[in-house]
């Protein structure tokens, strides 16, 4: 039950080749993380799944659907209407929380729905107000982002993210830019997302959460996949001496 197949995939810029023939499957209903030193190409995968970077070769499928091209390896890039209607199938939530500033918690995660999906006002409140709720912001929904947390603010971004209701959720190292003491009510909420069968590709370098709530893990290292397996198996035992010396500086850079 293969949702997203990825085959072949090269991405370069100008001479720099920064994906190098990626192939990758995830499953309905799996969790795949994707781990790598800074460079390895892992948010460019993501931002090509994501139809946001444009690859140059190669074939993204997402539920049988070519996301950039009309068909694969054509060449002929899809109009930007179509690649907005393709891209509402996926939802990703970045570094950055990107909130609009000047919006509510809900009208942040309000505004694509009624914009993209066409709801009407009253539909994607009832919708927004449910998502914000299941991330436990059922009282700062009408607050503006200066005056959430990065955590809180964070928790709005896959709240509107998951309220789209995307076949496939992209997570881009999405506890980076936040203090060490507000990581864990973030990644609380992608584990519930996980339990409930939520598929998921996931950038992340917080190995914990990718040993419990992988089903699959990904070791990138310079645009190619390098190893995969199941997540406790290679924290456990790395097989690449890449792998190793960049699970040493993890571990270092952790104590």
């Amino acid at each position: 039950m293969t949702l997203l197949a990825i085959r072949g995939l090269v991405k370069r810029y100008g001479t720099t080749t920064v994906l190098d023939g990626v192939d990758l499957d995830v499953a309905r209903g799996e969790v795949v993380v994707v781990i790598g030193a800074s460079g390895s190409g892992k948010t460019t995968l993501l931002r090509c799944v994501n139809a946001l970077v444009p690859y140059d070769t190669g074939s993204i499928t997402l539920d049988g659907t070519e996301m950039a091209f009309t068909a694969p390896n054509s060449g002929v890039r899809r109009s930007d209407r179509a690649l907005a209607r393709i891209r509402a199938d996926t939802g990703m939530v970045f570094q950055q929380f990107n909130l609009f500033p000047h919006l509510s918690a809900l009208d942040n995660v309000t505004l694509g729905l009624r914009i993209t999906r066409g709801m009407k006002r009253a539909e994607a409140e009832a919708r927004g107000e449910h998502w914000l709720k299941r991330v436990g912001l059922a009282d700062r929904m009408h607050h503006l982002p200066s005056a959430l947390s990065g955590g809180q603010q964070q928790r709005v971004g896959i709240a509107r993210a998951v309220a789209m209701e995307p076949k496939l959720l992209l997570l881009d190292e999405i506890t980076s830019a936040l203090d060490p003491e507000l990581v864990g009510e973030v990644l609380d909420v992608v584990r519930t997302l996980a339990a409930e069968g939520m598929t998921m590709l996931v950038v992340t370098h917080e190995m914990g959460f990718a040993r419990d709530a992988g089903h699959r893990l990904v070791f990138m290292d310079a645009g190619r996949i390098a190893e995969s397996g199941l997540p406790r198996e290679v924290l456990a035992n790395p097989q690449s001496d890449r792998l190793k010396k960049f699970l040493r500086r993890i571990e270092l850079r952790t104590e």
